[in-house]
């Protein structure tokens, strides 16, 4: 399947309600599919597409640093830390109440990060790093801008996503179009569409990944390996 220019989708939408651009201005109908690109993106924390690594450097005696800090190397910034490591060490979450207790800010212990914890989009190491160290990050990106965003030509660009997932806009975006032409029954025809044709593709694109164990029998609950989290579908289910 090729990736659908944004005015492919809007003439889906109207192909798909019998319509023509004047019955709903076109600021509007691209309203409606920026919404269903919303909808879509933050429906999943973990997206696999979105995944991506950088690095950036400690400072000696700073313990905080920001989110925009640590993903300044990505064009679209970081979104989620999934973890952090150092050249020698896996650094392990904490609780910032934890953390903090158990590490002091005004105490004399710093060295090579160990902990981490996660509080108000800022990353906070255990112990205090001591010099410039490098901290390799695995998390996932913030989406590109759709529609509004430009290429280099001025054109729109695509939709941030794989290819099977453009026709859902045009599906969400067609819901919306029918509640704005007062037609609830086929708004609702729509928008569960588009909550089936999401849940199928979270299923695919979310899925356990092919190499991770996973345990069926649900009488051996207390025998779940916790080194391999499960993973949700965007509607709370256990993914198999």
């Amino acid at each position: 399947m090729s990736d659908m220019t944004l005015a492919q989708i809007r003439t889906q939408v109207q192909g798909m309600l019998d319509i023509s651009d004047g019955d709903i201005p076109t600021p509007v109908l691209d309203t409606f599919i920026r919404q269903g690109y919303n909808a879509i993106v933050y429906s999943e924390k973990r997206w696999p597409f979105f995944e991506t690594s950088t690095t950036f450097s400690t400072v000696g005696g700073q313990s905080d640093y920001s989110l925009s800090t640590i993903g300044t190397s990505i064009t679209q910034g970081m979104r989620e830390i999934f973890a952090l490591r150092t050249d020698s060490d896996v650094c392990e979450y904490v609780g910032r109440d934890l953390g903090d207790f158990a590490n002091p800010l005004d105490g004399l212990g710093s060295g090579s990060p160990t902990h981490w914890s996660y509080w108000g989009d800022s990353v906070r190491f255990y112990p205090t790093p001591d010099a410039v160290e490098t901290i390799y990050v695995r998390g996932v990106r913030n989406p590109t801008a759709f529609p509004s965003t430009l290429d280099g030509n001025g054109n729109n660009i695509a939709p941030d996503l794989p290819s099977p997932f453009h026709p859902l806009l045009a599906i969400y975006a067609a819901s919306r179009a029918y509640l704005q032409q007062e037609d609830p029954t086929m708004a609702a025809q729509y928008d569960r569409q588009f909550q089936i044709e999401l849940d199928n593709l979270a299923r695919r694109y979310a899925d356990t990944p092919a190499p991770q164990p996973m345990m069926l029998n649900s009488r051996a609950r207390n025998r779940v390996d916790l080194r391999y989290p499960k993973r949700y579908q965007n509607t709370g289910g256990l993914i198999f």
